[in-house]
């Protein structure tokens, strides 16, 4: 008796290519049309996990986690240096949906970096910025600015501890001129004290200490100072 068998039925080639276009899992190189490529995890066809992004333009690296396309987690960024032309890292920290957020350092130069929080890319809450010029700014920032409260100190050794608004020095503050042996209470505007008291600090250890000391101010008759302006009062309750 003859034996029939069903043939199998062939599956659309377009479909098996389909398949393995499809990008889920551990990669090798993907390339883009401009020349970007992506090396590491991913998931749905979008990158997804750990991986590494070089973007050929501006020659840019990034190393570290990504979530559904966007960086996010911790990761580093790298550029070429214009110099050397050897990549060196210009940020290493928390990301956010493709944004610097959470705790990160970024190197602006040589000598020049920020360590502290971020937000939306920029300085923002608690941080400390270390300028080529030695200066160091510890304290608040919004906005990518001293913001709030916070201390700088000057290479010399002087510093300045008190409120800041939009990257200057505003509100109540203490100036401490360390190397004149001198302190300067008051209130700022934009950078500009405008009024205060300054007194002798540590003058005997100053290392350019002023010509002569700070006079000390002293009423001759505290005693009738303040007689005078109680009857003065009285007069006052007596008239109302």
């Amino acid at each position: 008796m003859p034996v029939s068998k069903c043939l199998k039925k062939s599956e659309s080639l377009w479909k098996g290519w389909d398949w393995k276009a499809q990008k889920n899992g551990l990669r090798r190189q993907v390339y883009a049309v401009n020349g970007d490529y992506y090396v590491g995890e991913w998931k749905d066809n979008v990158k997804h996990g750990k991986g590494t992004q070089v973007w050929k333009k501006n020659g840019a690296i990034y190393e570290g986690d990504w979530k559904f396309g966007k960086r996010d987690g911790y990761g580093t960024l790298s550029l070429p240096d214009q110099q050397t032309g050897k990549c060196r890292r210009v940020y290493s920290g928390w990301w956010k949906g493709d944004k610097k957020s959470g705790y990160g350092i970024q190197f602006f130069g040589p000598k020049e970096y920020y360590e502290g929080e971020w937000c939306g890319s920029q300085r923002s809450g608690w941080g400390r910025m270390y300028y080529s010029n030695g200066d160091i700014y510890e304290g608040q920032w919004e906005n990518d600015k001293p913001n709030g409260e916070g201390m700088l100190r000057l290479k010399n050794g002087n510093r300045y501890e008190g409120c800041w608004e939009r990257g200057m020095k505003n509100g109540v503050g203490r100036f401490f001129h360390l190397d004149h042996g001198q302190l300067f209470e008051g209130f700022w505007v934009d950078n500009m004290a405008k009024c205060g008291t300054m007194i002798d600090f540590g003058r005997d250890e100053a290392p350019e200490p002023t010509q002569f000391p700070i006079p000390e101010v002293k009423i001759l008759d505290p005693d009738g100072v303040l007689a005078e302006a109680l009857a003065m009062f009285k007069k006052t309750e007596e008239g109302d």
